[in-house]
């Protein structure tokens, strides 16, 4: 790993000068850099193993325990639908965690996120079936649903500021890529713990199986509350606050009004255009994500003659590799800069996302194996790396938070039709994936446009984009 991990708050050659307003000696601020990091990695880790498990298990067994009765991928299609509610009111999540990490503190928002998103995931693992409460079992589950969807929302745009604020110059692509090692290991958890659990008879796993991990969930949220609890506001946001004070009492001494406009206010109107461009990044890293995540094995569970635990043990092997591709794509986008690193991604997916579904209908198992590597080290490794980074680089510190969230976010609630949306196509063509292979390679061109519009921004100076909001990139 880059040694910067080790040195970066030390006022080592590539630190920032911010570093400073840490507590302590060189030493102790090092440590703070690295527990940050480790915070960042930890919280996604966990944030994706939940969304993981509840996709997983929206393929594999709700439609038979909360919607039972009907066709198997009919049920499937309600079980998405659900899945899909919780992207709904992630916009909100982010909109008000944005705020409270824009304006009180990253580590607040952070705190909050992780604990109403794993104590609804380990209630789900609770939860009632239908044929023990009827009705209420389903609207139990939308609702906990809901709340997880809320707490996501502000989730992934703390975790990556965390490790995007505290990066060395020259670093942010190498930091901001930890987060989404998260999502790599929350999926080898995810995938791995339903690769284990498939394997049991099939009436042992709808009768108990498929609690175990949701419930297992709780362990990996009381290690993480422990982490995030131990961390330091980042150096960026220090300095952004210090430099709030000081304006404050410019402005009280002027006797001129103190400026109190809210982060979601001046997102809107000084950079409106970057989170449009990072809004259509957003959609095609994700449409062709959520390909590997969930519509794949749905795909392959009813239409093809690849058995469940290959595409479930593919993913996982897929997502191992990706651990180490996000950190190569971080580092490369370092060197040669976001947007030529994201549109690596964005063309694999175009040029494809056709080939993945023809070798998942082929039945050859060790093809389909290196389709799913393929698709998620490249594919996704080479956008979703990035975004961290990107993403924070178009906003200004006062409003990143909010920024970075809704980019993330807002295309959520496409995002989160997306699989049950596919099942649904898939019903119409009659097992025909063309649809949804057409779909996802003009999302994945939206959003290769989108990167080659926006500025190269691998190296701006996250402290002054607050200085002249017109002037900064947010033209």
């Amino acid at each position: 790993m880059d040694k910067s991990f080790d040195g970066a708050a030390g006022l080592t050659p590539g630190e920032t000068r911010e570093a400073t307003l840490l507590p302590g000696t060189a030493e102790e601020r090092a440590a703070l850099v690295r527990r940050a990091v480790f915070a960042s990695l930890v919280g996604t880790a966990v944030e994706w193993y939940d969304y993981f498990i509840f996709a997983t298990a929206s393929t594999l067994v709700f439609g038979e325990l909360f919607f039972p009765g009907t066709d198997p991928m009919i049920g499937a299609i309600k079980a998405f639908a659900v899945f899909g509610v919780g992207f709904f009111v992630r916009p909100l999540g982010g909109i008000i965690f944005g705020d409270i990490g824009d304006r009180f503190g990253r580590k607040k928002a952070l705190v909050i996120t992780f604990m109403t998103m794993g104590i609804s995931t380990f209630l789900i693992g609770l939860l009632p079936t239908t044929q023990s409460i009827g009705l209420w079992a389903p609207i139990l589950l939308v609702v906990l649903r809901l709340c997880q969807g809320f707490g996501v929302g502000g989730e992934w745009g703390g975790a990556a500021l965390v490790a995007v604020e505290y990066a060395p110059k020259g670093k942010r692509g190498v930091f901001g890529s930890v987060p989404q090692i998260g999502n790599a290991i929350g999926l080898v958890a995810a995938t791995g713990v339903f690769a284990l659990v498939s394997r049991m008879p099939r009436e042992d796993m709808l009768a108990w199986g498929w609690r175990v991990p949701f419930l297992f969930s709780i362990v990996l949220v009381v290690v993480g509350l422990f982490i995030r609890f131990r961390l330091t506001e980042t150096p960026a946001f220090l300095a952004a606050q210090e430099a709030a004070k000081k304006k404050r009492a410019g402005d009280m001494a002027k006797k001129e009004p103190v400026d109190t406009k809210l982060p979601l206010s001046l997102v809107l109107r000084h950079f409106y255009k970057p989170l449009l461009l990072a809004m259509g990044m957003r959609l095609g890293e994700a449409f062709f994500g959520y390909i590997t995540l969930t519509i794949g094995l749905a795909y392959a569970s009813h239409y093809t003659t690849v058995p469940n635990t290959h595409i479930l043990w593919a993913g996982t092997v897929a997502a191992a590799g990706g651990a180490f591709t996000y950190y190569f794509f971080g580092a490369l986008s370092d060197r040669i800069g976001r947007r030529g690193t994201f549109i690596i991604g964005a063309v694999t997916g175009i040029l494809f996302i056709f080939p993945f579904f023809w070798i998942l209908k082929s039945g050859n198992i060790p093809m389909v194996y290196l389709a799913y590597f393929i698709a998620y080290t490249v594919g996704v490794g080479a956008t979703y790396a990035v975004e961290p980074s990107f993403f924070s680089e178009l906003f200004g510190t006062k409003v990143r938070y909010t920024g970075i969230s809704l980019a993330a976010q807002i295309p959520s609630i496409l995002v989160g039709l997306w699989p049950m949306a596919s099942a649904a196509l898939l019903v119409w063509s009659k097992g025909d994936p063309w649809p949804i292979a057409a779909i996802t390679a003009f999302t994945c061109l939206i959003g290769a446009a989108c990167a080659f519009i926006a500025p190269e921004t691998n190296r701006a100076d996250l402290t002054k984009l607050d200085h002249d909001e017109h002037e900064t990139i947010a033209r």
